[in-house]
């Protein structure tokens, strides 16, 4: 018999007769990847930072109301007209506005940081006279650092330490690429004290305004223009610099009066606004915030070198050393990530000798592991995506999956060889007869991705790269499976070893003989099996709607945070003697090893009352329990401790703002009063469900605010003006800045304090004199009275709207997903029409997300439907194997309710994998039935010997993507519970399911296969009324 001409001058005939050129193909691939690996960059998530940016404005002394009004409302007005705005979030606290803009995903960070400039730039004019330059920073000032350092001495005080770090430190951090902006906490500068006796100041007739306006120019600096001759050029400069304290005190009020007459000047610490303390060291603390889209690792690396620099230039009583990095989370979660794939390719290999039993039949289908997996990083390189946890975690799977197509192709020229061709051309036949069949499940699991790379926001960029790179390695599979195979199984194989792969990879035969039996008896009774896959699916259903959902796993990363809150109106240093309550409490997990440093910043935020606690855990290797117990003992330890509450919360990995604090909503309207009012009867709602655990408002309005109400008549007939009175006020209290003066090249702010009579209590403000516009002194009672009032320490603002928000820490046994339908449900009849609920933070991410992969995914089933439709040429055949694609989602289903896991970002990726993996088993079957029925066999027959003659390579193809993702589940360490998440999706769906591919796809095929007449009838259909034409003409 002659071959046809297709086969003897066909695809893989040209790679027969030049095996050369298949092995060079396959090594430029390899090589290219190889080039590719030293390129490639190395991070812990695709880049799917938010474009943010955050706009600080500070107005010293202004209450939050004023902030606010005139302040905030103003930036946001301002940043709302920039283009491509997302959200709008801002936060007005004593003495500063913050405002943080977000913008859309395609937007460019540089471009939006110019446009926020000119934006603001625009509206400066419209804000206080007294308010600071906005300073723009272009990253979340609300996010964590992602490394912290502290610098402490044992000999040196706060304030020493504060102009060591701004003289030799602080710039050389900010200096590193990616890092955004340097946190400063517990930093204490410098400033020259003009310490005022208000009895001395009265008693000549003075008032404060004549102390400001005579240190005005005490900086007098000021260039004079040019003295030039014929000779020469000179520079002219005046100068009436004062640079001492002596200097300041010689200063002449009056002619009779100086400075020093009535105030005493002291070069000193400034008020500090917060205080640190690390390992149980006081110091000064620095927080590196990282550039939206740079690279923690890098930053982290250069940080660590810069920290042994600089240890080596430091004094000896000083040390600058890391107490926390989050480097170490995503080296190790990458380091445990490799060891799955090393596992998991051990594994593959294994299971392909145990069924082939020969390593030369071994050695062909694992050859593709290499060049798929090597090639696919230079893929990844050229699109400008890098190599992180989940391109790592789609390597793990595409362990399974890459061997696939060289595992169907040498059993199909195995099969060859034992009816009796020779090893050529068993290889081009046996490969011939599969490569549709190849090509077919390649492009479905291609398709099953395109979609949903079109997601919106973070879910969007992570299915992106992890897809990428399961379609890229499934395809070079491809390449591999149809150009090298062939040629190795030619070369490599001998009749004998083929006969012997042949009857080994059939065994054992009792079990391919027992598969016909049943295979025949599900046939006999189709409707059986079609109603028992009905009630699995449903079953499945209903289980569905019971799942936890969540944004990601509660994962551990050797980390644990805590916000304090001390009552209002505390002092800062009650707040800090609090904290040491705290570090008592922590010391016996400290003596354990669980706990290896700490990381204490009291006075967040500038709030007196407020303080931040972090910790950085043992490594997972050095502790037996886990994160979670460890937070979980602290919170009930930090209960014990008097006049504090404490807010455990545990990060997560996506970067979100606000991350890691439980569930997060917001009650937005126009008017505070009325949203606290309708907030605090949600929050009575919530305190009585035990499982939302710690619910706390961030609108307080317990701050003891002092109000100095003037009466404008009695000051204008006394001829006392009320402009400079607040800042005369702010002199007697905190101290009030007046100017700055320079020291060589450091700067020093000169501020007025008054000690000598302290001001206690509300009635020594009554005392305070000022001079009438007849040069009395009368005291302040003569035109004010004081009341004192509540006020919330900061008010927030969420898309330009006032808003109070309320976080519920959550127990473990209630998700976010979950949390939020209820709050949603509780918050109905308590809000009125004009009062809105949006989500925020995880929850919002969480509810975005959710929304779009609903659609995307059914928009993705569509898809494989209509590839397999143009691949089979027949919308029944792609039905067939479309069939199978629910009984492995309900099975996956199953295997998240027995393992009790979650609907997370990481599951969801596993169920659409899911989809092409079920969809490519059945394509083998449907592919060869289809075939047969070509040749003219009925539907039973041709289904009935598909099913036999592909047990074999389903099975083989089944149990190496299946035992491949096995490392995933047994996985420790780093990042454990995002692989556990799809580990379990790909082997509680893949396994179970594999029964649905060997029985339901039969069944299907039966009943559906008879709607549509076979590609062979159609095609003689076409040759006949051809050749009728041509012999008509």
């Amino acid at each position: 018999m002659t071959p046809p001409a297709s086969l003897r001058h066909g695809r893989t005939a040209l790679f027969i007769r030049r095996p050369i050129l298949a092995f060079v193909l396959n090594a430029l691939v390899i090589l290219a990847g190889l080039a590719a690996l030293r390129a490639v960059e190395i991070r812990e998530l695709p880049e799917v930072d938010e474009p943010v940016i955050t706009i600080t404005t500070t107005l010293s002394g202004a209450a939050p109301e004023a902030i606010d009004r005139e302040i905030t409302a103003v930036i946001e007005g301002a940043a709302g007209r920039i283009s491509g705005v997302e959200s709008i979030s801002s936060e007005s606290s004593f003495g500063r506005s913050r405002v943080t803009v977000t913008f859309r995903d395609d937007t460019d960070l540089d471009v939006a940081a110019m446009d926020t400039r000119d934006a603001v730039s625009r509206v400066v004019g419209s804000l206080p006279d007294d308010a600071d330059e906005p300073v723009i920073v272009k990253t979340d000032a609300d996010a964590e650092p992602i490394l912290r350092l502290a610098v402490t001495s044992g000999t040196r005080s706060v304030q020493a330490l504060t102009t060591l770090v701004e003289d030799e430190i602080e710039d050389r951090f900010l200096a590193i690429p990616g890092v955004a902006d340097v946190q400063l906490s517990g930093a204490r500068t410098e400033v020259f004290r003009v310490d005022i006796d208000p009895v001395a100041l009265a008693s000549r007739g003075l008032s404060l305004a004549e102390v400001r306006a005579a240190l005005a120019d005490a900086n007098f600096d000021a260039p004079a223009g040019r003295l030039s001759s014929l000779d020469q050029s000179l520079v002219v400069r005046t100068s009436a610099a004062i640079a001492s304290s002596e200097a300041f005190e010689a200063l002449r009020l009056t002619p009779h009066t100086r400075l020093g007459d009535v105030a005493r000047v002291t070069l000193g610490p400034d008020i500090g606004e917060s205080q640190l303390r690390a390992n149980g060291h006081t110091g000064i603390g620095l927080g590196l915030l990282r550039q939206a889209g740079s690279n923690t690792l890098d930053i982290s690396e250069a940080a660590h070198a810069l920290v042994a620099e600089l240890s080596r230039t430091l004094p000896a009583d000083v040390s600058l050393f890391v107490t926390a990095d989050d480097a170490l989370f995503i080296n190790g979660a990458i380091h445990e990530v490799m060891l799955t794939l090393g596992l998991a390719i051990l594994i593959v290999v294994a299971v392909i000798y145990a069924f082939l039993r020969d390593w030369r039949a071994t050695l062909i289908p694992a050859i593709s592991i290499p060049v798929a997996l090597v090639g696919t990083v230079a893929a990844l390189w050229l699109v400008g995506f890098s190599i992180n946890i989940l391109t790592l975690l789609a390597f793990v799977l595409a362990t399974g999956l890459v061997v696939d197509d060289a595992i169907v192709v040498l059993e199909n020229i195995v099969r060859q060889r034992s009816l009796g061709l020779g090893p050529r051309a068993a290889a081009v036949v046996g490969t011939e007869e599969v490569f549709f069949a190849v090509v077919a499940t390649t492009l479905t699991l291609v398709a099953v991705f395109v979609p949903l790379s079109f997601l919106p926001g973070q879910a969007g960029g992570l299915f992106r790269e992890f897809g990428f790179t399961l379609a890229i390695a499934v395809s070079l599979s491809a390449l591999v499976a149809l150009t090298l195979c062939p040629v190795l199984a030619a070369r490599l194989l001998t009749r004998a070893e083929a006969q012997q792969t042949g009857a080994a990879g059939h065994g054992p035969c009792r079990i391919a003989r027992g598969y016909a039996r049943s295979l025949g008896a599900v046939l006999a009774a189709p409707l059986v099996t079609v109603t028992a896959a009905l009630l699995f699916g449903a079953a499945a259903l209903w289980l569905l709607s019971g799942l936890r959902s969540e944004l990601t796993p509660q994962e551990d990363r050797a980390t644990a945070m805590m916000s304090v809150t001390a009552p209002q109106g505390v002092s800062l240093d009650y707040t800090s003697a609090r904290l040491r309550d705290v570090e008592a409490g922590l010391a016996r997990f400290t003596e354990t090893g669980e706990v290896r440093s700490s990381f204490i910043i009291a006075g967040m935020g500038g709030q007196a009352n407020r303080a931040l606690v972090l910790l950085t855990l043992a490594p997972w290797s050095e502790r037996s329990r886990s994160q979670a117990e460890i937070v979980a003992d602290i919170g009930r330890a930090m209960e014990e401790v008097p006049g504090l509450r404490a807010f455990v919360g545990q990060p997560n990995s996506l970067g979100i703002r606000g991350a890691g604090r439980g569930l997060q909503v917001a009650l937005l309207g126009s008017d505070y009063a009325s949203l606290a009012a309708q907030a605090n009867r949600l929050v009575a709602e919530l305190e009585a469900d035990p499982a939302f655990g710690t619910v706390r408002l961030n609108y307080d309005p317990t701050q003891p605010q002092l109000f100095v109400e003037v009466d404008r008549d009695r000051a204008a007939d006394l001829g006392i003006p009320i402009k400079g009175l607040g800042a005369a006020l702010q002199a007697m209290l905190d101290g009030s800045d007046v100017t700055e003066v320079f020291l060589g090249d450091r700067s020093h702010d000169v501020k007025i304090i008054s000690t000598a009579q302290p001001v206690n209590d509300p009635s020594d403000l009554e005392n305070i004199f000022i001079r009438t516009g007849g040069g009395q002194m009368v005291p302040l009672s003569t035109i004010a009275r004081l009341e004192e009032r509540a006020v919330s320490p900061q008010l927030t603002r969420e898309q330009q709207m006032r808003s109070i928000a309320i976080t519920a820490s959550l127990t473990p046994d209630l998700a976010i997903g979950p949390a939020l339908a209820q709050v949603e449900a509780l918050a109905a009849p308590i809000l009125d029409g004009e009062t809105r609920l949006v989500p925020l933070a995880e929850a919002a991410a969480l509810s975005s997300s959710s929304s779009g992969l609903v659609t995307t995914f059914g928009i993705a089933l569509v898809v494989v439907f209509l590839v397999l439709a143009a691949q089979f040429e027949s919308f029944v055949s792609a039905l067939i194997v479309m069939a199978t694609v629910p009984i492995g989602l309900a099975c996956a289903v199953f295997a998240l309710v027995l393992t009790g896991g979650s609907l997370n970002i990481y599951s969801q990726i596993g169920l659409v994998l899911l989809v092409g993996i079920m969809a490519k088993n059945s394509i083998l079957i449907v592919e060869f039935a289809d075939q047969l029925r070509d040749r003219g066999r009925p539907v039973t027959e041709a289904i009935a010997e598909a099913a036999e003659t592909r047990f074999r390579p389903v099975m083989m193809t089944m149990i190496a993507t299946v035992l491949g993702g096995v490392p995933l589940i047994f996985s420790g360490g780093a990042g454990a519970e995002a692989r556990h998440a799809l580990g379990w999706i790909i082997v509680g769906g893949l396994g179970p399911s594999a029964l649905a591919t060997l029985y339901l796809t039969p069944v299907a095929y039966l009943l559906l296969a008879g709607l549509s007449r076979p590609r062979a009838a159609e095609e003689d259909r076409l040759r006949a009324e051809l050749d009728a034409l041509a012999e008509a003409r």
